[in-house]
């Protein structure tokens, strides 16, 4: 190029090149770079002078060349397309009337930190070290698809605005960063595009502003991390998408506002993550779609939960922070598809690993109640019986309370049946070898029940007191027990004797007397009913059959 044809401030340029000397044209260091109307020649350099020193520029022996410019209005198209740059480029606080073309280009280090760019087009760029657009206001889409950059991706506080949203705003799609992606507090108006990228380190994109109401805001399908994904207090106007991507570590969307209303507010289906945040924010709007994912531990806050879910084959090892059952469940209700018994499965099993075993019996007693409205009308019926009953055998308790009722009113009714029969006989003039030998059973047995029930419930109520003193005293408790219910069968078996004496008694009963005159009085009956009195001795003889 010759420098005849250089204007003061392109020489100025030039001349610095070789030792790597920085120029900065700016009257101040705040100086808004936007406000670029009173820009004179005196800060003005072609994009044309650019790309001659960055592919030809002047060579000094022993000195490092690079580019530093700052404060310049760069007019005209910096073409770099499919070129080799060795050297280290600094084009900070500048602002371009044209879009960078860097397509294909190999470069070592580019920085356009607090620049004003029409947009940037960049795909398949090959970048040996970091790639810096922080505080950049790009006003058209920003085109990395495809790029391969060795070291870390810097964009916080960048501002992405294109004039409209047809195509996407910053396309990062297939990109392979060895190192981070940092982007806090990234303001984007359109779609972010990162599906099938690669990351090493991690991405930041706390406080980042994503807006695409109705669309995609955020395409991170097949997205890779190694590190962590940060997406604190993030607000999005959009839905995020992160179907098949695998987070190693965190992804993290505490006191994140996501708003997608009539729509999915966050899918992430079919996605491998080790840790799952979402906690301390407001609820988001719109659905939230976490089938089939394999996540490690979910930190997940019921407040956060919006009213429509997608959990079916989500699996997950622990569930934090520890909730009651009763503020996971209605979680599982708001599920989109309405009954999903794997839902229910995990969430017992969550439970299970904790060892809380009383959440586990509520979830899976809401499970069961959840599958009955699923049912046929008799099934519904057979369902409310269970539950009434057994709690779907979740409810031992229950269970042993209802028997216990049943075996009471068997029992009353049979001792009021017996007394109802034995008053009649005794009215008759009759007497208690007059009686059936079904009636006599019933008392027996009667009493028998009476007997056992009664040595089966103290030893119990003696064990219930005993659970709250030392392993000792249970025990004692415990042998007591066994000794009453041993006491009890003895009873039982003297019980089965008096039956067995009683139905030898109403053979024998009948005169003994060969004098067809004679008369055997009965025994009386004692006015109280006590029946098994007069049973007690049937062999015993009376009147003329002691005589005989």
């Amino acid at each position: 190029m010759d420098l005849d044809d250089l204007t003061p401030a392109e020489l100025r340029v030039w001349q610095a090149f070789p030792r790597g000397e920085s120029v900065d044209f700016r009257a101040a260091d705040d100086e808004d770079v936007a406000d670029d109307g009173d820009w004179g020649l005196e800060r003005t350099v072609r994009a044309t002078v650019l790309r001659a020193v960055l592919l030809n520029g002047p060579q000094e022996d022993g000195e490092t060349s690079a580019l530093k410019l700052s404060g310049a209005r760069i007019t005209g198209l910096l073409n770099l397309q499919y070129g080799t740059v060795e050297h280290a480029v600094r084009l900070s606080h500048c602002f371009f009337e044209h879009a960078p073309l860097l397509h294909g280009s190999r470069l070592r280090q580019l920085n356009l930190s607090n620049s004003v760019l029409p947009g940037l087009v960049a795909a398949t760029l090959r970048m040996e070290g970091v790639l810096r657009l922080t505080d950049c206001r790009v006003r058209g889409p920003v085109r990395l698809g495809g790029a391969q950059i060795a070291g870390a991706l810097f964009m916080d506080r960048a501002e992405i605005t294109p004039p409209d949203t047809a195509e996407p705003a910053l396309q990062l799609n297939h990109v392979n960063i060895g190192d981070d992606l940092w982007a806090p507090g990234l303001r984007a108006h359109g779609e972010v595009r990162l599906n099938g990228a690669s990351v090493a380190g991690s991405v930041n994109l706390n406080d980042a502003r994503l807006s695409n109401p109705g669309d995609i805001v955020l395409d991170a399908q097949t997205l890779s991390v190694e590190s962590n994904f940060y997406m604190r207090f993030l607000v999005t106007f959009g839905w995020i998408g992160l179907r098949g991507a695998r987070v190693a570590g965190r992804l993290d969307l505490s006191c994140a506002c996501l708003s997608n209303p009539g729509g999915a507010a966050l899918r992430a289906s079919d996605c491998s993550i080790g840790e799952l945040w979402l906690r301390k924010g407001p609820p988001m709007e719109g659905t939230l779609t976490l089938r089939r994912a394999q996540i490690d531990e979910l930190f997940l806050e019921p407040e956060v939960v919006p009213d429509e879910v997608q959990f079916n084959g989500l699996v997950y090892t622990s569930l934090t922070p520890q909730e009651p059952a009763e503020r996971r469940l209605p979680m599982l209700e708001r599920d989109r598809e309405g009954y999903v018994p794997h839902s229910y499965e995990t969430l017992t099993a969550a439970y299970l690993r904790i060892g809380d075993d009383h959440a586990a019996r509520l979830v899976q007693l809401a499970q069961q109640r959840r599958r009955r409205a699923t049912l046929s009308w008799d099934g519904r019926l057979w369902g409310h019986i269970q539950d009434a009953t057994t709690g779907y055998g979740l409810r031992p308790l229950r269970a042993a309370l209802w028997l216990l009722f049943a075996v009471i009113a068997l029992l009353v009714i049979a001792w009021l049946s017996t007394r109802a029969v034995l008053s009649g006989i005794s009215n008759a003039g009759l007497g208690p070898g007059d009686a059936p030998p079904l009636v006599a059973a019933i008392v027996s047995i009667g009493t028998v029940s009476g007997v056992l029930i009664g040595g089966i419930l103290t030893g119990l109520a003696k064990f219930v007191r005993a659970r709250g003193q030392n392993e000792s005293d249970v025990i004692r408790a415990r042998g007591q027990a066994d000794s009453d219910l041993i006491r009890a069968q003895a009873e039982m078996k003297r019980a089965e004797a008096d039956v067995i004496r009683a139905r030898m008694g109403l053979t024998l009963a009948g005169p003994t007397s060969t004098d067809p005159g004679a008369a055997v009085n009965p025994p009386a009956i004692s006015q109280n009913g006590d029946e098994a009195a007069g049973l007690a001795a049937p062999n015993q003889p009376t009147g003329d059959a002691a005589g005989a």
